[in-house]
């Protein structure tokens, strides 16, 4: 039986007390260890800030775009738990300020910023149109400036109907959506190849930003998962929030679990069968020494493992199984990130310890405390969206 909403009952709640707690002591952590991390190693330290940007711009930029196809798509079952992903998007305000430590270290990191290696090196000199200290800055700017106006545009309109209750921001929306949903799809791409496939600029593979999307995707959709069924268990949410909504959170992860797994695959398949050295290096950097371990552990916790907890239809619309495989994913997808980055670091052997551990606290805890910030002074539920009704009354 479906439960009637009104808005005028809507009372907003404070967020449950562990997750405010969660949020500041995970990021005040991570920060000291962070810090310390830069103190002691500062090289190590830049790659994996590398990683931590990289989770960050995939959990605010896939909430964002998951905000963009509901508008465009039209979405019903998907607005009550909408703000959460208009909140996580907030973390794009951050990742400007997360990209600052790896500025002051780009000699160190990529190899293309060396002048004498440029001179002498074919390759190198080929993509120096490209790999430039100047047009990288300003395509870093430019694709940061462009994520922030339309999470601003897009989020903004969606807070003024919860006043307004205008029928217009909708159609204002889908059409701002329709704008960045290309945008979105060109400029993930082109921050893939410039913060992590440049780290080795001899290799280039078309399929990667494709790789990076497949975990954008699952990044956001993974967390606002977590948010969705710990706020709801804790009567936070709207009242006729059913299991059957989990559902479709539960499809996307399983089918983008799946399409990760595709998209690696296909990678790595084309790179082995065309066996041209200056591609499968990149590989063989990943198959050699303790790497090997990690490129099979992402292998089962990346995708054996999740298929097998989410491949029944139950299992989409079990909460706590959901909630614990929404957290196995987000860290699965962080070590999918590390593994990307830091054999460039080591390519002799795999290395984490307290500074990649530090550095993967601090990446949950921002996300956390943003989330956390932004809740406080806004609704939780889109009580102006026209959709919200037919949304609480979703059923399979």
């Amino acid at each position: 039986m479906s439960s009637t909403f009104n808005k005028a009952d809507y009372v907003k709640k404070d967020l449950p007390p562990l997750l405010t707690k969660l949020a500041y002591g995970l990021t005040a952590i991570g920060l000291i260890l962070v810090v310390l991390a830069y103190l002691t190693d500062h090289t190590r330290s830049a790659y994996n800030n590398v990683v931590l940007l990289m989770f960050l711009i995939s959990i605010g930029l896939g909430s964002l775009f998951l905000v963009a196809i509901e508008y465009l798509g039209g979405a019903v079952w998907s607005t009550p738990f909408r703000r959460i992903a208009e909140f996580l998007a907030a973390i794009l305000l951050i990742v400007p300020i997360v990209s600052i430590p790896i500025f002051f270290n780009l000699h160190e990191l990529y190899h293309w910023m060396h002048h004498e290696a440029v001179v002498n090196d074919p390759v190198l000199k080929g993509k120096e149109a490209y790999l430039n200290l100047k047009f990288f800055t300003i395509r870093v700017v430019a694709f940061f400036s462009i994520w922030i106006l339309f999470y601003y545009f897009i989020t903004n309109n969606s807070k003024k109907q919860d006043s307004t209750g205008d029928v217009k921001l909708t159609k204002v929306n889908t059409k701002l959506s329709a704008i960045f949903i290309p945008v979105f799809a060109v400029t993930l791409t082109f921050s893939a190849i410039d913060w992590m496939m440049s780290l080795e600029a001899h290799w280039f593979s078309t399929m990667f930003g494709v790789y990076y999307f497949a975990g954008i995707f699952l990044g956001g959709i993974a967390f606002i998962t977590v948010l969705l069924v710990y706020l709801n268990e804790k009567g936070n949410l709207v009242k006729g929030l059913v299991p059957d909504h989990y559902y479709s959170f539960g499809v996307f992860m399983f089918g983008f679990v799946n399409f990760w797994a595709y998209i690696a695959f296909s990678q790595y398949m084309l790179i082995w069968y065309a066996n041209l050295p200056e591609e499968t290096i990149w590989f063989i950097h990943r198959w050699e020494g303790s790497w090997v371990a990690v490129s099979l552990i992402i292998i089962f916790v990346h995708f054996v493992i999740p298929f097998f907890a989410l491949v029944s239809q139950g299992s989409k619309t079990n909460a706590p199984k959901l909630k614990f495989m929404a957290i196995w994913i987000l860290i699965a997808h962080y070590i999918d990130l590390y593994w990307i980055v830091l054999p460039v670091y080591s390519p002799k052997g795999a290395v984490f310890g307290w500074i990649e551990f530090g550095f993967m606290i601090l990446g949950f805890g921002l996300a956390l405390l943003v989330f956390v910030l932004k809740a406080k002074n806004n609704n939780l539920i889109p009580v102006g969206d026209p959709k919200l009704q037919r949304g609480i009354d979703f059923r399979l």
